[in-house]
């Protein structure tokens, strides 16, 4: 049987050197670092090598509820899905395994996926460093993503809230405003969503966007109590430069991350040569791919639907716990 042949994945960073450098004039945090301080976080939360499967037979996965959707669902082969440490799918035959699987995601879900829900949620305080942030310690989760990509209503919906995220239509300085800050908020008391500066707002002054960049980069870096980074991206849209420079930079330096795809609600008429969610996120991980070892955790979203809220709560628990245990 196919799935008994796939082995238990480990979670160790591992990514590929790259065969030529992403660039781009509006972000620079592609300055590789040969040996980037490796975290405790970074260490359990990335990506194993891919399976050595010869031959892996795709699992139907459901991507949506939309009514309109006549196409079949979206297939993932075994060697791309992202298997938690201490998770076992060795015994699992296909339609058990599909069942672990979170709804519009790549994800399995393992005995640590537990108390994911948010019952509190409390605005701590801004920090325009990492040695400013929160020093009790408690896990942390970073939402980033490029302006407009909707990251303040994943946040808001994600703790069931209207206005818990500090949202600005300009960027402003962290002493006029608070979405140029590491800004925390503490989840039920034991955990942390971090809201970070949206990157590529075309009408920010140049000097402000390298002050983004380099405290955004150090955070990444050292902050040790990071458990991954959630990396939003539309997928309404085809990719973005700017955010291939991002996650191959994620990926480079070790950093954990799960890509956040936005905006799945919205899908483009094909007789007008648009293109679906479900195409615009496989040509990103297709971009991508060349900068890790195995496909990195991904989920769809929607703010408008509420899809992907409880998966990635879901999500953040099984690494939180995790986490906590180690």
């Amino acid at each position: 049987m196919i799935l008994a042949q796939l082995p238990r994945f480990h979670l160790s960073i591992l990514t590929k050197s790259p065969s030529s450098s992403l660039s781009s004039p509006h972000f620079n945090l592609l300055n590789h670092r040969s040996n980037p301080p490796v975290s405790l976080a970074r260490t359990l939360f990335s990506f194993a090598p891919k399976s050595n499967l010869s031959t892996v037979e795709p699992i139907p996965l459901p991507v949506s509820d939309s009514s309109d959707l006549d196409e079949a669902p979206v297939e993932i082969s075994l060697d791309k899905l992202f298997i938690p440490p201490e998770t076992d799918i060795s015994g699992d035959d296909p339609s058990s395994l599909t069942a672990r699987v979170l709804k519009g995601s790549n994800i399995v879900l393992s005995k640590y996926a537990r108390d994911a829900q948010v019952a509190q949620a409390d605005y701590v305080k801004s920090s325009v460093r990492t040695e400013d942030c929160p020093a009790d310690g408690l896990p942390e989760f970073a939402l980033v993503g490029r302006s407009n990509v909707g990251k303040s209503s994943l946040l808001n919906s994600l703790v069931r809230r209207k206005r818990l995220a500090l949202t600005s239509k300009k960027p402003v300085s962290c002493q006029w405003g608070k979405t140029q800050c590491i800004n925390h908020f503490r989840i039920n008391d034991n955990w942390y969503l971090v809201d970070l500066p949206g990157y590529g707002y075309a009408s920010a002054p140049h000097e402000l966007k390298q002050d983004w960049n380099k405290f955004t980069k150090d955070y990444f870096l050292n902050r040790s109590t990071l458990v991954s980074v959630f990396l939003l991206v539309d997928a309404s849209i085809p990719p973005k430069q700017i955010d291939l420079d991002y996650a191959s930079w994620l990926g480079q330096n070790q950093v954990p991350m799960t890509m956040v795809f936005t905006k799945c609600d919205k899908r483009k008429k094909k007789k007008n040569g648009g293109k679906r969610p479900e195409e615009n996120i496989k040509e990103f991980q297709d971009l991508i791919q060349g900068f890790f070892e195995a496909t990195p955790p991904w989920i769809m979203t929607s703010s408008v639907t509420n899809q992907g809220r409880d998966e990635i709560l879901l999500h953040m628990a099984q690494l939180r716990n995790y986490w906590l245990k180690h």
